[in-house]
């Protein structure tokens, strides 16, 4: 079934549906017609010769210069030429699918002025799979992501590139072969379709999702290593969360007891310390902060994806023209750096049991680097190395982008949000926290396997996927193939599959 887009239900989990899923999508009738409406508005309105910035005056600096009958249909080519300046290769596609999405939940408002076949038109290379090829760096997130979206606009002109079926063709071949019109550029169409932050929304929902999904994996792995270093669970008790009041400590509580449930940890029969280190007994408050930044970040997101990201806006029903700032991308750029932050926080949380695992003094029991042989073999010595060269890189990336402006267009353009380096360093962050979180799971399987005790359900069933993967260490030997599948295995989510099949839902 079609998602429909009427510019006020689209979530992020529908985002990732269409950008990753190929969900088929469909424009409302009733966001068509106001389409058509407010088309009708700006064309009365440039019949009568009323100054409208970018439709028929220059932009940015020349946004005083007015153009004449003739020139106004040339304008929106050239501004497309002008803004198709990116550079680097092309983004993933997923990533180009999300940013389309997002402009036809915008066109869908009816506020943008645009000819409803432009809107159409980017519904059908949706559903027909028509992806114009879109260099990765270019875009300062204001006003919009106007290097990106201005490569997606080529292709409306029958120009620029754009893969279909797997192919790398000319924009104009593309549609030919997928039978789809090109409907060319007219008076404010070119703008309308570019001038708005929807890169940096759609990427930013695709990395919320995988992110939250991470952290429910980082609570499996914390539920894993609690059970090799027989920790004290009464940090656990929901209870103590629920005096304090953070619903992200509150869930990651209840998600890591789960995983535990039928545990002799909760039973009395194990040894344990009355009050274990922070890197331990803190887990479901620093993976709950996580939490919350990830669910305040998503509703920033998800309004961005439901709200009116242009400039100049049109009201049909007062006749009115506003120029504004709506294409400011700080809203989805400083939620989105602390995101990063969080994501870093919990890899070096993981990276701190990870080293109590490996650390005799610290392990309780577990013999030094988790190897039998200490001193012929040094067991799991390296895969520490490995997470904290990673950890380094993401703490250097976890410095905000959102405060890193620097003025162009003649200052004109003097404040911008920087969030596409917000959005590209996150994915960074997150394809590292991916193999951090990995070599924790490695720890943790490693470990189990010299305790005896029964463990819970939940850590058991990550176990033995684990050990689908990754043989137990007997002997050394090369790590870096065992670090490759562990971290496929987490960004595949197969651990948490299985588990949450298992023992239900970790939220």
């Amino acid at each position: 079934m079609s998602i429909i887009l009427d510019g006020s239900n689209l979530t992020v989990e529908k985002l990732v549906q269409i950008a990753r899923h190929k969900e088929k999508v469909e424009l409302s009738k009733e966001a068509f017609e106001r389409i058509k409406i407010c088309r009708a508005m700006l064309e009365q309105k440039l019949a009568a010769k009323e100054i409208m910035y970018g439709t028929n005056t220059g932009i940015g600096e020349f946004s005083e210069v007015v153009l004449n009958d003739e020139q106004v249909k040339d304008f929106q080519k050239y501004l497309i030429y002008n803004h198709a300046a990116g550079i680097g290769e092309p983004m993933p596609l997923e990533y180009v699918r999300g940013a389309i999405a997002g402009r036809i939940n915008v066109h869908a408002h009816g506020n943008s002025g645009c000819r409803p076949e432009i809107t159409l038109t980017l519904v059908e290379m949706l559903n027909k799979d028509v992806i114009p090829v879109v260099c990765e760096k270019g875009s300062v997130g204001a006003c919009g992501d106007l290097a990106p979206m201005a490569q997606l606009a080529l292709t409306l002109m029958g120009e620029g590139e754009a893969f279909y079926k797997g192919e790398r063709l000319p924009g104009k071949n593309a549609f030919v072969k997928a039978g789809i019109k090109i409907p060319g550029l007219q008076a404010r169409d070119g703008l309308a379709t570019i001038n708005g932050s929807n890169f940096i929304t759609a990427m930013s929902a695709l990395h919320l999702y995988d992110i939250n999904r991470w952290l429910k994996q980082a609570e499996i792995a914390a539920a894993m290593t609690l059970e090799a270093l027989h920790a004290n669970m009464k940090p656990y008790d929901v209870r103590l969360h629920k005096l304090r009041g953070f619903a992200g400590a509150e869930r990651s509580s209840i998600a890591i007891k789960k995983c535990i449930e039928g545990s002799d940890l909760l039973t009395g029969k194990i040894k344990q310390k009355i009050q274990d280190a922070y890197s331990m007994r803190s887990t479901p408050q620093v993976i709950g902060a996580a939490h919350d930044a990830v669910a305040f970040a998503k509703q920033q997101i998800e309004i961005e994806l439901n709200g009116v990201g242009d400039n100049p806006i049109f009201i049909p029903e007062d006749k009115l023209t506003l120029t504004g700032a709506n294409f400011q991308g700080s809203p989805v750029s400083l939620p989105m750096d602390m995101v990063g932050a969080a994501v870093t926080m919990v890899s070096v949380l993981s990276e701190r049991r990870m080293n109590r695992l490996n650390n005799p003094a610290l392990s309780v029991g577990l013999p030094a680097f988790l190897t039998k042989g200490a001193g012929m073999f040094s067991g799991l010595m390296l895969s520490q190395y490995t997470a904290d060269m990673m950890i380094v890189e993401q703490r250097i990336l976890s410095m905000p982008a959102s405060i890193q402006s620097i003025p162009a267009a003649a200052d004109q353009e003097d404040f911008v949000s920087m969030g596409m380096n917000t959005a590209i360093k996150n994915a960074q962050i997150l394809d590292n926290a991916y193999g951090i979180l990995g070599i924790e799971f490695m720890a943790a399987a490693q470990a189990l396997d010299f305790r005896d005790h029964k463990t819970g359900e939940g850590v058991a069933k990550a176990k033995e996927v684990i050990r689908k993967h990754v043989e137990f260490l007997d002997v050394d030997r090369p790590l870096y193939p065992d670090h490759n599948k562990m971290k496929e295995l987490v960004e595949s989510c197969g651990i948490l599959e299985e588990v949450e099949n298992l023992v239900g839902k970790l939220e």
